[in-house]
C-alpha cells in the first residue's frame, strides 16, 4: 500500500476509535442515571467491538496501529521506518482529536472543552503500564502464533482491561491526548495526560524487547 493511503487508514481508524469511546461515554452516563459500574459497562463493551471492525478493516492497509506506543513498537523491530512511523504518530494524534470533537457534535456537547476529570499518581500509572504492555505483548504473541487472530484478541484484551486495571487502560498516547479535549466520561485533565503518554511509551519499549526474548525461536 501507497504511504498516503496507510496514513489515510490510520487517521480513519484513529478517528472511529475516538468517535466510539466519547461517544459511547457520553450515551453510557446518559442513560446509565448515575451508575458508574454500568457507565463502564456502556463504555468498555463498544471500544472492544469497534476494535475488532477496525483492526480487521484497516490491518490490511496500513496494520491497524491507530496507537503510537504499537508504532513504535514496530519501529523497534524495524518493520516500519523511523520517518514513516512519525508521520503514523502524527495522523493518529490528528484523528483521535477530530474523533473527539466529531462525538461532541453529535451529542451537542461544546466541541472544544478541554477535560476536568483528575487521572494520577502510583496507582493510575501502573495501571497505564500494565495496560499498555500487555497490549504489545497480545498483539506480538498473537502474530507469531495467530495473525488472524488479532482482531478478536486486541478487542477481548482491550475490553478487559477497562476493568482489571486502575487507569481503565488508555494504553495509547494517541487515545489519551484526545481524551483530554473531553470533559466527559472519558475524559482526563491535560495536566494528567503527559504522565500517562510517558508510562505507556516506556511499557512499549519494555515489552518489545521482552516478547522478543520470550518469542525468539530456540
Amino acid at each position: 500500500m501507497t504511504l498516503d493511503r496507510r496514513l489515510i487508514a490510520e487517521a480513519l481508524g484513529t478517528f472511529s476509535l475516538l468517535a466510539t469511546v466519547v461517544g459511547s461515554g457520553i450515551m453510557a452516563e446518559r442513560l446509565a442515571d448515575g451508575n458508574v459500574a454500568v457507565a463502564l459497562l456502556g463504555n468498555t463493551i463498544p471500544t472492544g467491538a469497534i476494535l475488532v471492525v477496525l483492526i480487521t478493516v484497516f490491518g490490511p492497509i496500513s496494520g491497524a496501529h491507530f496507537n503510537p506506543a504499537v508504532t513504535l513498537c514496530f519501529a523497534l523491530r524495524r518493520e516500519i521506518a523511523v520517518r514513516e512511523a512519525s508521520l503514523y504518530a502524527v495522523v493518529q494524534v490528528v484523528g483521535g482529536i477530530a474523533g473527539v470533537f466529531a462525538a461532541h457534535v453529535m451529542f451537542e456537547h461544546p466541541m472544544f472543552d478541554p477535560s476536568t476529570t483528575a487521572r494520577t499518581g502510583l496507582g493510575q500509572w501502573t495501571g497505564e503500564f500494565v495496560a499498555t504492555f500487555g497490549l504489545i505483548g497480545t498483539i506480538l504473541a498473537c502474530l507469531k502464533a495467530r495473525p488472524t487472530a488479532v482482531p478478536m484478541a486486541v478487542g477481548l484484551y482491550i475490553t478487559a482491561a477497562y476493568w482489571f486495571t486502575s487507569s481503565t487502560s488508555f494504553a495509547n498516547p494517541a487515545v489519551t491526548i484526545a481524551r483530554g479535549f473531553s470533559d466527559t466520561f472519558a475524559g482526563i485533565a491535560p495536566a494528567d495526560v503527559a504522565a500517562f503518554i510517558g508510562v505507556q511509551l516506556v511499557a512499549a519499549v519494555l515489552a518489545t524487547g521482552f516478547f522478543a526474548w520470550l518469542l525468539k525461536d530456540a
